[in-house]
């Protein structure tokens, strides 16, 4: 079946497009950085676990404005970071002796980024309040293990908020692409190759399914553990998929909460991610109240 989505399905879609590519170009702006610094013989991805972080950035932006001190370097990077001073100096050691040339292209990449980092941001906020009025979709879809703000908001701008042009979830996942394929002839199959579909979101339920296998606790847990001897990861993580994309119908459609139905998982772990998410719904500018988390019965 075909979806042609109304004017406002219209809108979030674009704007969840152009963040999705804007990500892309992040990451691939992040690995040119990487090769810049390899190239000059300064190893800081090597110490430190994220080269964006706060305490790398900060040294890089000292590195571009001309510093060539690796101790003074060293001295602005966070206390809590794990990487003591004398093996900052020596990931740095080749500062001192770094082109010009080599400064300036590290400089122009930094600037780049943060125009990105805004950019995305501008449409974070347009995004929440584009789906102001569907702030309840948005997190219920959150709640679920290999979910969150961002992928429920994928969802919404690809489905609908609540999935009213498929009659079932059935027709979601073929629409999707998630569905074994039943090609025929002479009364034998040929292939169960999945369709095609809808290319955004068998990204998304890729990517969640392959978080959800590793949620401690959850019933995608369990189900992966069933059937990846049988059937491999990539098999497992398709059929996780499709368990993924009927699930969102039902909660679109039928407007339901979801429930764990794995293992008892424990309450400080699921403290700690409701709180997440509600920080992240908040910083958007949904109005949301942490639910009381009551304990699992055994």
């Amino acid at each position: 079946m075909s979806l042609v989505p109304d004017v406002e399905q219209r809108l979030w879609r674009a704007v969840m497009r152009r963040k999705y590519q804007l990500t892309r170009n992040r990451v691939q702006l992040q690995n040119r950085l990487e090769s810049l610094l390899e190239e000059t013989h300064i190893k800081l991805s090597s110490v430190v676990s994220d080269l964006l972080g706060v305490s790398a950035r900060r040294m890089l932006q000292a590195l571009a404005r001309g510093e060539t001190d690796p101790a003074m370097l060293a001295v602005m990077a966070d206390q809590r970071l794990r990487a003591t001073p004398a093996q900052l100096c020596d990931a740095l050691g080749a500062s001192r002796e770094l082109n010009p040339v080599y400064r300036r292209l590290l400089k122009m990449i930094l600037t780049e980024l943060g125009l990105l980092e805004r950019q995305v941001r501008q449409l974070d906020q347009e995004m929440a309040s584009l789906l102001q009025q569907h702030q309840e979709a948005v997190k219920r879809l959150a709640e679920v293990p290999g979910l969150g703000v961002d992928s429920a908001q994928q969802i919404i701008a690809e489905v609908g908020a609540r999935a009213a042009t498929f009659p079932s979830d059935k027709h979601l996942a073929s629409w999707v692409g998630v569905c074994p394929g039943e090609e025929e002839s002479a009364g034998q199959s040929a292939t169960h190759r999945s369709p095609k579909g809808n290319r955004h979101m068998r990204r998304i339920l890729n990517q969640a399914a392959n978080a959800a296998v590793k949620r401690k606790g959850s019933i995608f847990e369990v189900v992966y553990r069933r059937l990846v001897p049988r059937l491999g990861h990539k098999q497992t993580i398709g059929a996780i998929s499709h368990r993924l994309c009927r699930l969102i119908w039902i909660i679109l459609h039928r407007g339901v909460a979801y429930e764990e139905r794995g293992p008892a998982v424990g309450q400080k772990a699921r403290r700690i991610r409701t709180t997440k998410m509600i920080k992240e719904l908040r910083n958007l500018g949904y109005h949301v109240e942490l639910p009381s988390i009551q304990p699992a019965v055994s």
